[in-house]
């Protein structure tokens, strides 16, 4: 087997890539690299970016040990033959519509066939490397979730991502389930943060790092955190009860401040006598890349290239 894996993590505006050895199951130190991107670019502006990303991160290791590149890619993306969804309405990558974004990328690193270029989705990668070598390793069912832009979210047992079964929502996911209003995605969010401190304030905020800066001075921020923290646990508790998860993982930036959130969450665990260990992801973005790198094992590439087409 060849040994080295290239794990790539796609977000709106960057892309982070690191390389892990597959033998060892180490990160290769001195091989990450991350660069900023535009998303309304072109597609040929974009694939070379992701492309001078990659270069970049296996300057370092010798090519005829390179096994491929795995990319935790947001959706929607046919994650199974590499081609990219992404329309109008996704607000993002739109010129990428419809490209062979696995064989575009072999074209311009110049990689020989034998060398695969695989995609999972992000959530989906995030909660994998976090199975694998984060703080949910020793767990058997775990629901990851991520806390940003948007509501990303993937259930777990024993390492594999669970997207079709009567204990889990539709397709493993939560954002698209019905919420109030509108839908969870809507919610769990920057922008809920940033509407609610405007709906109590009449000011902007840019952020949540910038309301985290200002909970000193400003109670209205803390009531602000403990109505987010109260509502995740009351949309997340039947789901935790469900699957009968013994791990939740949080990532993404809003998990950061779970110190603010966290007390009002914990307490309608609490109230419904749901145990569950609660972990902030230690390893934050690098799980995904380190989830989109182990597709290079060709172990678990047989066991999750047939739940791909799910996605």
């Amino acid at each position: 087997m060849k040994k080295f894996a290239v794990g790539a993590d796609i977000g709106g505006s960057h892309i982070s890539v690191m390389v892990v050895d597959l033998e060892k199951e180490v990160i290769i130190k001195d091989c990450k690299s991350c660069f900023v991107i535009d998303n309304k670019a072109s597609a040929e502006e974009i694939l070379n970016a992701w492309k001078n990303a990659v270069e970049k991160s296996i300057k370092g290791i010798e090519r005829n040990q390179l096994s491929g590149i795995g990319m935790a890619m947001p959706g929607p993306f046919d994650y199974s033959n590499g081609i990219a969804l992404f329309t109008k309405a996704v607000n993002k990558f739109e010129k990428l519509y419809g490209i062979n974004v696995a064989l575009q990328l072999q074209q311009l690193l110049n990689l020989p066939n034998d060398i695969a270029v695989r995609f999972v989705n992000d959530a989906t990668a995030f909660a994998i490397g976090d199975a694998w070598k984060g703080k949910s390793r020793h767990s058997n069912k775990t629901i990851a979730i991520t806390l940003g832009t948007g509501l990303g979210a993937a259930f777990i047992e024993s390492g594999i991502p669970v997207l079709e079964r009567g204990d889990v929502p539709p397709q493993g996911c939560l954002y698209h389930l019905p919420y109030k209003e509108s839908i969870a995605n809507d919610y769990f969010c920057t922008g809920w943060f940033i509407k609610e401190y405007y709906k109590k304030t009449g000011c902007t905020a840019r952020g949540v790092k910038e309301l985290v800066r200002q909970t000193s001075t400003n109670p209205e921020i803390i009531e602000i955190f403990n109505e987010f923290g109260d509502a995740l646990g009351t949309f997340l508790a039947p789901w935790i009860q469900k699957f009968d998860a013994d791990c939740l993982v949080l990532g993404g930036n809003i998990a950061k401040a779970f110190n603010l959130f966290g007390p009002a969450f914990s307490s309608v665990l609490e109230k419904r006598n749901i145990q569950v260990k609660v972990e902030l992801s230690e390893q934050m973005e690098n799980s995904a890349m380190i989830g989109s790198a182990r597709l290079l094992d060709e172990e678990f590439w047989k066991k999750i290239h047939p739940l791909l087409s799910l996605m």
